[in-house]
């Protein structure tokens, strides 16, 4: 009988698949890589093959350069599916950023799903998550922790435009991760009806382009820049920033500027206070713990294993529902505020 582990293995560069001879979201460069989204602590330049979305890895590209792969890259489009060494390997819809992906792989009658990143909410910028049945569920944790129940996205944007309307001599600069969630609460700011030119940091300008050329339509954007105008010219205004560019001198520039931050962390008061966060924005890539219950609910695999994040927390859930689960204690994997 096949184990699942016979299928998939933590090692220190990561998941492993012996069979298949390749690593998922390997933290270290390895001769076979599949990399389930673009940001940088799960695809990272210098693999020998690169499996994944066309999004993925045109997001690569564009951070890393065109050489990122040293033997190559290998597009998979979600539904389709290559086999590898007699390993099966599909990619379905993961719902976190622009061309996010779970793996799927199958072997003597073994399905694993390792998620990645993901959220179930819906996102305009992106593909909506796909559930897949399972013998074995992969489930990130980052936000494992009852307390951490998000908001309607919908509310958070009302909230930033209310904000505007009430403060209308002031800039508000919302930092947001360049890969992502920028995307998203610019397009979350057009369905709630701001037309007008939302400014960009330059660190953003080329991940825009690149959402643009995928069918993501983004409005009116500018460089965000006093050098050809005046600050007062941003009063009244919306800015996306990186959240590193909110404590630099580049937002002073700006008249009297409310600094807001979009991060599922901002659900706890004191890292916002931390910050120095005036208008805190609850907006996450990454499911909630409604979010991760609901799907294991539905899925009912055989066995969760959970990686990155809160692992302990729901691991005992699993326990209290009578799924068999472990934690798989990965490293590498960043927690940054901006999730």
């Amino acid at each position: 009988m096949i184990k699942p582990q016979d299928l998939l293995c933590p090692k220190p560069g990561g998941l492993y698949c012996p069979p298949g001879d390749f690593y998922i979201d390997p933290v270290r460069p390895v001769d076979r890589a599949v990399i389930t989204h673009g940001h940088s602590d799960h695809a990272r330049a210098g693999h020998g093959t690169v499996l994944a979305t066309p999004q993925t890895l045109a997001i690569m590209a564009e951070r890393y350069g065109e050489d990122f792969a040293v033997v190559g890259r290998q597009p998979l489009a979600y539904g389709e599916s290559v086999t590898i060494n007699g390993v099966e390997v599909s990619l379905v819809p993961a719902g976190h950023v622009l061309g996010s992906a779970q793996a799927v792989v199958r072997w003597k009658g073994v399905t694993i799903v390792v998620s990645g990143d993901y959220k179930r909410r819906r996102d305009p910028t992106c593909a909506a998550f796909e559930p897949t049945p399972c013998d074995v569920f992969v489930t990130e944790a980052t936000f494992g922790l009852p307390v951490f129940r998000h908001p309607d996205d919908a509310g958070e944007i009302a909230a930033l435009l209310k904000s505007v309307a009430q403060f209308p001599d002031r800039a508000h600069i919302v930092g947001a991760y360049a890969l992502g969630k920028a995307q998203r609460v610019i397009k979350l700011l057009r369905e709630a009806g701001w037309d007008r030119t939302i400014h960009v940091h330059g660190a953003m300008e080329r991940l825009n382009r690149l959402y643009e050329v995928h069918g993501v339509d983004l409005g009116p954007l500018a460089p965000a820049t006093t050098e050809r105008g005046k600050a007062g010219d941003f009063a009244g205004g919306i800015i996306v920033a990186p959240p590193s560019a909110l404590a630099d001198r580049w937002s002073r520039r700006f008249p009297d500027p409310v600094d807001c931050f979009a991060s599922g962390w901002m659900r706890v008061r004191a890292r916002a206070r931390q910050r120095g966060v005036e208008l805190p924005l609850i907006i996450s890539d990454h499911a909630d713990w409604d979010e991760l219950t609901d799907t294991l609910s539905e899925l009912r695999p055989g066995e969760v294993w959970i990686t990155h994040g809160r692992e302990e927390a729901l691991e005992r859930w699993c326990e209290l529902e009578g799924i068999p689960a472990r934690a798989l204690r990965l490293v590498g994997y960043d927690e940054e505020d901006g999730e």
